[in-house]
């Protein structure tokens, strides 16, 4: 997405430390869940969100018999905080940060797919020599932290290059990749091929994005999250979710224009003619996401792809001991 929140890690610190008043999600009934049906939207609205945007003002969620509210996290909460304390019921976050907090304790499941592809990328200077992921040998990166997805695509594309930790220079930056690698302060950054790589095409700087691996990447992207105690008690309201972001995402690809004008209600700012330009680059780089390997919408996750991810993750030792993958995901609450 637009930006990551601080990783699982700072998610359960956060929590801890911080989380909104209110009842634990063991806690709360069936029956007050039920009525309870808030969609957590990481980071500041963004034209990447626009199938939920689309969903709330054309029916779609109302016609699947669900009525969500959409809410967008501040800029200091964890991914998982309101879900984990019942303020939400859904998430949009990565297959791969669920897995890290399902080891956490946090008992997540991925009821749909929401990207079908893995958007990071490494991005370098068009000028820049650095060709393949080899290359990157004796080159510094930046990352905003060893945390999330960032962290997790360097890592596969250090294994895809045959490179270890020790043979780059990782720099932490923050979330300042556009700038760091505009004013050379690092040589390559891991980005997102509907954002970083959007914005370095507006902003005039000429780049390349360096795929992180060949074939299917050890990871999954962005999902639609609940918990299982949430899913097995309200089987009905998770496919009525399901269902109208679905259909919101399939009118973001095939109508983007809808997209577009729905979003300028949710957008603050967006129906300036210069935003109304960059979000239209965003939503057409964000549709190839959106769309399976033959070009449907669909919200199907490929349960092999999920146990590819664990055993990559557990490799790279991003979590201890073991993650079943068939109780991370399910595809039973899609529509027929």
């Amino acid at each position: 997405m637009t930006r990551r929140i601080f990783g699982v890690l700072t998610a359960l610190l956060v929590l801890s430390a911080c989380a909104p008043a209110g009842p634990p999600i063991s806690s709360v009934t069936s029956t007050t869940v039920a009525a309870q049906q808030v969609i957590g939207l990481t980071y500041i609205p963004n034209v990447q969100f626009s199938p939920f945007y689309v969903a709330d003002a054309d029916g779609h969620f109302t016609s699947a018999g669900v009525a969500p509210t959409l809410r967008h996290h501040g800029a200091s909460e964890g991914l998982f905080t309101a879900l984990a304390a019942g303020q939400e019921q859904f998430v949009v976050a990565g297959g791969d940060e669920l897995v890290q907090a399902r080891k956490e304790g946090l008992d997540l499941v991925a009821v749909s797919a929401y990207f079908h592809d893995y958007p990071a990328v490494v991005i370098v200077p068009d000028e820049s020599p650095i060709a393949t992921l080899a290359d990157l040998k004796g080159h510094s990166i930046g990352i905003p932290g060893r945390y999330g997805e960032n962290w997790f695509a360097l890592l596969v594309a250090l294994r895809t290059a045959g490179l270890s930790e020790d043979d780059v220079e990782i720099k932490e930056i923050g979330y300042t990749q556009q700038a760091a690698l505009t004013t050379g302060k690092v040589d390559a950054i891991v980005g997102f091929s509907n954002n970083e790589a959007v914005q370095f095409a507006l902003g005039g700087l000429a780049t390349r994005s360096l795929a992180i691996t060949e074939g299917q990447v050890p990871l999954v992207s962005i999902c639609l999250v609940t918990t299982a105690a949430y899913a097995k008690a309200n089987p009905d309201v998770v496919r009525g979710v399901v269902a109208g972001m679905l259909a919101g995402v399939k009118t973001a690809v095939t109508d983007p224009d809808r997209a577009l004008k729905v979003s300028a209600d949710f957008v603050p700012g967006l129906s300036a003619e210069a935003a109304q330009a960059a979000a239209r680059a965003t939503l057409v780089a964000t549709g190839k996401l959106w769309v399976d390997a033959t070009g449907a919408v669909s919200g199907k996750m490929d349960a092999a792809q999920w146990r590819s991810m664990v055993e990559f993750m557990a490799a790279e030792r991003l979590f201890t001991g073991t993650v079943d993958p068939k109780e991370a995901m399910t595809n039973e609450f899609l529509p027929e």
